[in-house]
């Protein structure tokens, strides 16, 4: 990109954005508070969770405006610099990760502890809008293809050993941005099937299943046995989902915690090896469907006061909205995020740059993850991977990571108007 030579930074900051993400961040102060606060508490205690997660907002504001000083082309320039070191920290959680609330995927650095599975994501965007960015990149060229899943595809690989799948699994919302600038579709089939695949290995027996795929690629060959083009597809295609089948059976067996099984399997219907394996989530649609269209009102859900739902604070956070306000704060908080990845996509829309643009679209494509997984999870349509709800959600390392990975965008959209085309 080519910048004029006298700019003036930040000439057009988007203050509709930066609103919209403060009034998240208030949301989720006083769902915290709501979920933590006990008799006599105060709302400026900093000893209690709604008081740490203040300062984490604090925080996440000075970090806001530290980038918002910087200088835009930090982040083109230090792209893969900064993707690497992020791959580093997530390669030491394996040497001198801790475990906090039965997961050994952070880190501490001194009295901070931070979950380098939350930074890796916006380092992620940048590396892929750095590489997609570039002149001479071609999405239609196999090795550009095979670059862009490896950027993306070795954080989610690293996060998914270290027993976060939930994590994990947000990095496949890169895809989405591969699809938008030209890949081809088979790839978004193949990964359809890929996930059939998946589910069938999770409910059938894995004989079963390895003799009917067999069967078909059998049939198929046998009909087709004049053409060798296709024959030799058919052999290709049954061998990697072999391979596939077994690597599932692997990961869901041995990689996933029994709690991680078990609730996949109560999400498909089956028969979990612990009871009450689906308890988080039937209290948590206990308590949203209790709040009826107006909800009971701020503080007074009596499922969120007396912790019923385990995790409410963080993972199931939309219960205690949904509990307090009912069918009208869920929707007005639905709305508050539709409203944020909309502005987004208009922001990227509106790019001079590439970089900036395919950034942008990485940008909507996370949160949207975010919010179609975790809320999803919390009315049962989901299985329970443990995500944070954007901004809402307890938690520093998500709440700094997340304001890091809009603000870059707004700092590159503040520029935007230097850049000549």
């Amino acid at each position: 990109m080519t910048y004029h030579a006298a700019r003036r930074p930040n000439q057009g900051i988007d203050w509709m954005l930066i609103s919209l993400v403060l009034a998240l961040m208030l949301v989720g102060l006083l769902a915290v508070y709501s979920t933590t606060a006990g008799e006599g508490s105060r709302f400026f205690d900093l000893t209690q969770m709604h008081g740490r997660q203040m300062i984490w907002i604090l925080i996440s504001l000075v970090v806001a405006g530290i980038i918002v000083l910087m200088d835009s082309k930090v982040f083109t320039v230090f792209a893969y610099p900064v993707y690497a070191l992020m791959m580093l920290l997530l390669i030491l959680v394996f040497v001198y990760g801790i475990t906090v609330r039965g997961d050994t995927n952070w880190l501490a650095l001194g009295p901070v502890r931070i979950q380098p599975s939350e930074f890796a994501k916006f380092a992620t965007a940048l590396a892929l809008a750095k590489l997609m960015g570039s002149q001479n990149f071609n999405i239609r060229k196999l090795s550009m293809q095979v670059a862009a899943l490896l950027i993306l595809g070795l954080p989610a690989v690293l996060v998914l050993l270290q027993g976060d799948a939930g994590s994990a699994i947000v990095f496949a919302s890169f895809a989405l941005v591969l699809y938008r600038f030209g890949m081809s579709p088979f790839y978004m089939l193949a990964v359809f099937l890929f996930l059939l695949l998946t589910l069938l290995t999770i409910v059938v027996n894995q004989t079963t299943l390895i003799l009917i795929l067999f069967g078909l690629g059998a049939l198929v060959i046998f009909l087709f046995r004049k053409n060798k083009s296709l024959t030799l597809t058919t052999i290709l295609t049954l061998l990697l989902s072999l391979g596939y089948v077994f690597a599932s059976h692997y990961v869901f067996e041995y990689l996933l915690e029994p709690h991680q099984q078990d609730r996949i399997r109560v999400l498909l219907g089956q028969q979990a090896s612990a009871q009450d394996a689906d308890y988080n989530v039937r209290q948590s649609k206990i308590a949203i469907g209790s709040g009826g269209f107006w909800g009971k009102g701020f503080l007074q859900g009596t499922l969120t006061r007396y912790n019923f739902v385990p995790e409410q604070s963080t993972d199931f956070i939309f219960c205690t909205i949904g509990e307090e306000f009912g069918f009208w704060g869920s929707t007005l908080l639905l709305l508050l995020f539709l409203a944020t990845i909309l502005r987004i996509i208009y922001l990227a829309q509106r790019q001079r740059s590439r970089f900036s643009m395919i950034y942008a679209y990485c940008v909507a494509a996370v949160l949207f993850f975010h919010v179609v997984i975790n809320i999803g999870m919390t009315i049962g349509l989901m299985p329970v991977i443990g995500i944070p709800l954007p901004y809402v959600s307890y938690g520093g390392s998500s709440l700094v990571s997340f304001t890091i990975l809009v603000f870059i965008l707004i700092k590159l959209d503040g520029d935007r108007l230097a850049i000549l085309r």
